[in-house]
């Protein structure tokens, strides 16, 4: 039997996971992604320190480009607004795979222009020796598996960790644990987490239920949590908040 806590590198309390969130069709999952596209990358820019507003991000993906921002804030939501139109177009033509292949080719959109190199696993190109680590305030640093050659720690664990996911049966629960296990194996120099949650919410999507958005107003907290996450190893609170992030959640709790 997989040891799931074992294969994914980090444990967490299954029993406080939901398992009566709303299934509906993909289609439906698709259109209310795209519908709350602008947000979604609006969103994902903030995490990420990006000094875009809400309505510079909308006036960009409307084609126009906003003076006064760097070339590299203005490339990084235009490539999460591809990202997110390519995770789309792969969900609704039922190509979407929780594989190497497709983490990789929505990575090589995320980190374009940003990442040291983008596209494969770290150690697959040219740099074969640089492992960059998660800064964690005064707390130190994360530093994740070094950065070897043809990769074959990182694929090795992205292998053993992708079997055990397939072994959990609730979709908003293997996704949740998707995101957290791209973002603690740092399985590329950059966009490790954007990149994982663009994939949770493909399994998510996949299954007929909506994507995950952590909203900009909650970005501390995603902070402060994934900074325990790291230390601690326990997603517990990291899973319940992303819960509650979950738009379900939070049309109960109105």
């Amino acid at each position: 039997m997989v040891d799931i806590f074992e294969s994914l590198g980090f444990k967490w309390d299954r029993s406080l996971i939901p398992t009566n969130v709303k299934i509906n069709s993909v289609e439906r999952a698709c259109f209310r992604f795209y519908r709350m596209l602008p947000e979604f990358v609006w969103h994902a820019s903030v995490l990420e320190g990006n000094p875009f507003t809400f309505p510079e991000v909308r006036t960009l993906l409307d084609g126009i480009t906003v003076g006064g921002r760097k070339i590299s804030d203005q490339d990084q939501v235009l490539n999460l607004a591809e990202a997110s139109k390519f995770l789309l177009g792969m969900v609704k033509s039922n190509y979407f795979k929780v594989d190497k292949e497709t983490f990789c080719s929505i990575q090589n959109i995320v980190a374009r222009k940003e990442a040291l190199e983008w596209g494969h696993f770290r150690g697959e190109g040219f740099e074969t020796n640089y492992t960059p680590d998660v800064g964690l305030g005064e707390f130190g640093k994360y530093t994740p598996l070094p950065t070897l050659p043809h990769a074959p720690e990182l694929n090795r664990v992205f292998s053993s960790g992708n079997q055990a996911l397939e072994s959990i049966n609730n979709p908003l629960e293997r996704a949740m644990a998707f995101f957290l296990f791209g973002a603690l194996q740092q399985f590329f120099f950059d966009g490790n987490k954007r990149t994982s949650r663009f994939m949770m919410n493909g399994i998510l999507m996949s299954a007929g239920i909506d994507a995950i958005s952590v909203p900009a107003a909650k970005t501390n907290e995603f902070n402060e949590k994934m900074l325990n996450f790291y230390l601690t190893k326990n997603a517990t609170e990291m899973m319940d908040f992303l819960v509650k992030c979950h738009p379900d959640f939070e049309q109960d709790h109105n």
